[in-house]
């Protein structure tokens, strides 16, 4: 886990780098295994296994007794020393978009004088956090570390609109998961200026009033494939990095070859390598690293290096059939001479909700956690710096909620296609020929609902969301159900009427609070991206293998713009992710995809996870036995029991709820068993975050 951490106070100077004062006195305090990157009076730290080329700081000269001027970027970013300065001065005089503009994955640090300005992503994938402390404000890109810091105690309200509302950000507002440990909203930047705060957008604000000019559909697709394929070379030309040094290879095993012993050692391959799932969205990426043109230092200026090879991994789940088709078009893929192809075979052991008892604490709860064996199998097969397709679909695809935003622009001729595709897929029955009007009328109902009568409204149906959850068997289903300002989560239907009631009062609030409101499609998909960006964030902590670094260039922020520009007409086409795709692909030379490229594989994974909890349903049962959920009054632990043996015999409930709870609880759990804490010195807290404990009814967890 990397992070870095920072503050700005009142006080001038403390006389000791990384000195803290509390009501004047100085005590020195800092964090575990940190890099100082400048110190007091505003001191900055990097803490983790940063590798050196990851941490950059550029100062600009300035005259005697002008205000220091410096710039921080931690993490991957294509940009070089000269940009950077270019952006930093930028930045002097207020223009924050700069620094967001690279290529990569970053966050940028700017201290101006006391002014410290710490700039957000715009999919939320490198969130920035913040609390009061010391008579100044601490941030930092991770949670936990803050929470020990101001000795913070869990935010149970908080956790309730995790698990009732998780893409609604007016039910989570600004909140984190530990008391006083606040978010900034992605494509925020937060300045801070002597303790005092602010936090400013710094995107371009669309107008309701009148439609946005519509891009050309050409040129749009033709902004995404160039910042794919910056994204990538960005990665391309930053220095490699052999794995640190591990316990030596035991030596040949019968059945396993030399990748499968470095692997079961934990190590990952020297090198590039990138995910072959077969779907759309990782082909690309793999297909731009091993033929992107141009490159310095390459044979006929193509691959990923002199002779280099990029290695292609390929998941097989044994014990859920029916990607034999995904399987196909991977080989087909991997068939390119540039492309080492290897297969990850794995059964039971890498179902969903396997190995359940080990894993890190990670910086907070996400449904990714009951898989993180299921990725880090196939992850531990990987390079070094590694290529995954995450994010794509929140990137690209349309959500539901755009048909509404088509209605508002009167492009009513462009939802036939999409409301064709969802009559399709219902399948000949005399339900489907109702589809389409019923999604036409949810869509102008949605158009034509204000932003606070649809919280107002979502408020007032939330409290029965555990007695009247409906089934979302179909596409169909899950559109209409899409079809409005805010929806429970898949989790909401078995949290307590408590629970939810509270999460209700905080949509009533955020409804009658004035708010900058988007078109109803724009901040749904907007609070999709936020949300699966998260969960990535989660992923990379919980199946996190030393020394590589996972890269999904869908989730940097010039992708991020360059997909926000394509027209909404084009997006809400079916199969829209895949033509962009293959157009970015043909912009690039790339022609000779395999059959049935681009098709959708969800179903499989769905499969997959119901398999996975009816092997490890009695592990669960165990693990809501005694549910930390139910002591906080979240859930019923009688009622999740239910639930959990109902869909193990193929009930058709919502599995990414059970998910959920899953998750929750389990984070729980490692939450309040940690040893340890972020911080050390003399003035360090005397106790860390959610010390331990039980949970008392509803409101915090006490050590």
């Amino acid at each position: 886990m990397r992070w870095l951490v920072g503050w700005s106070s009142i006080a001038a100077s403390f006389g000791t780098v990384g000195a803290v004062g509390h009501h004047g006195e100085g005590r020195t305090v800092h964090p575990v295994g940190s890099q100082l990157l400048w110190g007091d009076p505003d001191p900055l730290w990097a803490v983790g296994d940063w590798r050196p080329d990851e941490i950059r700081v550029v100062t600009v000269a300035t005259p005697e007794g002008a205000p220091t001027t410096r710039l921080a970027v931690l993490g991957c970013c294509g940009a070089t020393d000269e940009q950077l300065r270019v952006g930093l001065l930028a930045a002097r005089g207020g223009a924050l978009r700069h620094l967001t503009a690279w290529p990569g994955s970053y966050t940028a640090v700017v201290q101006i004088g006391r002014r410290i300005t710490v700039a957000g992503d715009l999919a939320g994938a490198r969130p920035v956090f913040h609390a009061p402390w010391a008579n100044g404000t601490a941030y930092a890109t991770a949670a936990l570390p803050l929470a020990d810091l101001i000795e913070a105690q869990l935010d149970i309200g908080h956790l309730a609109a995790l698990l009732a509302c998780p893409e609604t950000p007016e039910a989570l507002g600004d909140g984190t998961p530990y008391a006083g440990v606040k978010r900034i909203p992605p494509g925020h930047a937060l300045i801070l200026r002597e303790g005092s705060r602010e936090i400013t957008g710094y995107e371009a604000v669309a107008s309701l009033a009148v439609a946005a000019p519509q891009a050309d559909p050409v040129s749009a697709v033709e902004g995404v494939r160039d910042a794919l394929v910056e994204a990538v070379r960005a990665r391309l030309t930053a220095p490699r990095h052999a794995p640190e040094t591990l316990p030596p290879d035991p030596g040949p095993v019968p059945g396993m070859g030399p990748a499968e012993r470095r692997a079961a050692r934990g190590a990952p391959v020297p090198g590039i390598g990138a995910d072959l799932s077969g779907g759309s969205a990782s082909a690309t990426l793999a297909l731009l690293a091993s033929g992107l043109p141009g490159l310095p230092g390459t044979v006929l200026g193509h691959g990923t290096g002199a002779g280099e090879r990029l290695l292609a991994v390929t998941f097989n789940d044994l014990s859920a059939p029916g990607r034999e088709d995904e399987m196909e078009r991977a080989r087909a893929i991997a068939a390119n001479p540039r492309l080492h192809h290897v297969v990850v075979a794995a059964g039971e052991e890498a179902l969903p909700y396997a190995s359940l008892e080990s894993g890190p604490l990670t910086d907070e709860p996400a449904p990714s956690l009951v898989v993180a064996e299921r990725h880090r199998r196939r992850l531990s097969a990987g390079s070094a710096d590694h290529f995954v397709g995450h994010g794509a679909r929140q990137v690209l695809d349309a959500h539901p909620a755009r048909l509404a935003d088509l209605l508002m622009d009167r492009r009513r001729r462009h939802l036939l296609r999409p409301v064709a595709a969802l009559a399709r897929a219902e399948g000949p029955s005399t339900h489907s020929l109702f589809v389409p009007l019923a999604v036409y009328r949810a869509a102008r109902r949605l158009a034509r609902t204000s932003y606070r009568t649809g919280l107002e409204t979502a408020a007032s149906l939330l409290p029965d969301a555990n007695r009247d959850a409906p089934d979302l068997d179909t596409p169909a289903d899950a559109s209409l159900a899409s079809l409005a300002w805010s929806r429970p989560g898949p989790a909401a239907r078995w949290l307590t009427g408590e629970a939810l009631a509270e999460v209700s009062v905080r949509l009533q609030e955020a409804a009658l609070r004035p708010a900058f409101v988007q078109r109803p499609g724009e901040a749904r998909a907007r609070a999709a991206l936020a949300r699966h960006a998260a969960d990535q964030r989660i992923l990379e902590q919980a199946a996190e293998i030393r020394s590589q670094r996972l890269h999904a260039p869908y989730l940097d922020n010039q992708v991020v713009r360059a997909a926000r520009a394509l027209p909404e007409s084009l997006r809400v086409q079916p199969g829209a992710r895949a033509a962009i795709l293959r157009r970015v692909l043909a912009g690039a030379g790339i022609h000779d995809l395999p059959p049935g490229w681009g098709t959708p594989s969800q179903a499989t994974s769905t499969a997959a996870g119901r398999i996975g909890l009816r092997t490890a349903l009695p592990e669960l049962i165990a693990l809501f036995d005694a549910p930390l959920l139910a002591d906080a009054g979240l859930v019923e632990a009688r009622v999740v029991r239910k639930a959990l043996r109902a869909a193990s015999e193929g009930e058709p409930l919502p599995l990414d709820g059970l998910a959920e709870l899953a998750s929750t609880e389990l984070w729980l759990r490692r939450l309040v068993t940690r040893r340890g804490t972020c911080w050390t010195g003399t003035a360090a807290p005397r106790q860390r975050a959610v010390a331990g404990g039980v949970v008392p009814a509803r409101r915090t967890l006490q050590p």
